[in-house]
């Protein structure tokens, strides 16, 4: 059969790597995996960012992806922006391995994440919970470790290629 095209990220950076692969599940769920080493121990903000742009590091990645314009939340949160994945967890080897299900943004049409970035916080999603001046546009995850452009390619092909 045709090879399968999986959007997916790579993060390269000094000290933190890894892949975040996007599969679409239902018309509005996309399973998401991320495997990434070299992060500290910890959970981490997990989150797609309006732009696809890293050309000056994470900075350029524009604020949380929220097409609805909605007050920060969890992933699981009725007001949320649709960027919000919550948090990752990296154990004390600093290794993430991460699956998750998420249900308000998809890989095609309205609301795409394609194009767009996955940005690693220093510290953990508050969910908007957490009553500090950014709880309710950041969840106060703090600066960015880590960050890549959501593309498309064949995998197969890709990977050949690339060593992780």
């Amino acid at each position: 059969g045709c090879p399968r095209r999986t959007p997916f990220c790579v993060l390269n950076t000094t000290n933190i790597s890894g892949v975040v692969r996007f599969v679409q599940t239902s018309n509005w769920s996309v399973e998401v995996t991320a495997n990434v080493i070299g992060l500290p121990p910890g959970p981490h903000g997990f989150h797609i960012h309006q732009y696809g742009d890293i050309t000056k590091g994470c900075a350029s990645a524009g604020g949380h992806y929220n097409p609805l314009s909605m007050n920060h939340g969890g992933p699981d949160s009725p007001v949320r922006h649709v960027g919000d994945l919550g948090n990752i967890v990296a154990n004390t080897q600093g290794i993430v391995v991460h699956c998750h299900e998420y249900h308000n943004f998809t890989l095609q049409g309205t609301h795409s994440i394609l194009g767009r970035s996955i940005v690693i916080h220093a510290n953990a999603d508050d969910y908007g919970l957490g009553g500090h001046n950014d709880s309710l546009t950041t969840g106060h995850a703090g600066a960015r470790l880590a960050c890549c452009s959501i593309v498309v390619s064949q995998l197969s092909v890709f990977f050949s290629r690339v060593r992780t």
